[in-house]
């Protein structure tokens, strides 16, 4: 069974099972042809690969996949042209990133998900989340997002074959 994201009238819903929750995708949508600093959710099945946490701020996530603290060293690289494109970094780096600890609450829990991931292919998308919402479920760069209560309460259902689908469909 997969984490399923697609439209709800205006808006958007993830469905898990019998399960519906309120939804975040990107400022660009949903896409097939996904680039990078489009800020479109790519549309397709990914699988989940980890999840992330602030120890500071929560309890370790109830999940069967594989938990990691967050440092205040940790960060994303989204240069297309450098080696470590699209993988964990450690701070300082040099070539552009993003910042996994952050003042606002919304990587306090972040799902990896594994899109061009196996091999990265430059330019075509880093670092697609599944992290926590803004209260007003505004648009992401591109990553889902769901309430803190709601992806804690994803991540405590979701087998370790569960993925999630970006869907068109209507």
């Amino acid at each position: 069974m997969d984490l399923i994201v697609s439209r709800d009238g205006e808006g958007w819903k993830a469905e898990y099972g019998d399960k519906q929750w309120r939804c975040a995708v990107g400022r660009g949508g949903l896409r097939v042809e996904k680039v990078e600093g489009d800020g479109a959710s790519p549309i397709g099945r990914w699988p989940i690969r980890q999840v992330f946490y602030r120890a500071d701020r929560m309890a370790m996530p109830a999940t069967h996949f594989p938990c990691h603290e967050i440092d205040k060293l940790d960060g994303w690289c989204d240069d297309p042209s450098h080696p470590n494109y699209n993988l964990q970094v450690k701070l300082p780096f040099a070539a552009s990133h993003e910042e996994l600890w952050r003042d606002d609450d919304l990587y306090d829990c972040i799902v990896v998900l594994g899109h061009n991931d196996d091999p990265p292919i430059a330019g075509a998308g880093s670092a697609i989340f599944l992290h926590i919402a803004r209260p007003t479920y505004s648009p992401t760069e591109g990553c889902a997002a769901l309430s803190r209560e709601d992806l804690l309460a994803f991540l405590e259902l979701a087998k370790p074959s569960t993925h999630l689908c970006f869907s068109d469909a209507a």
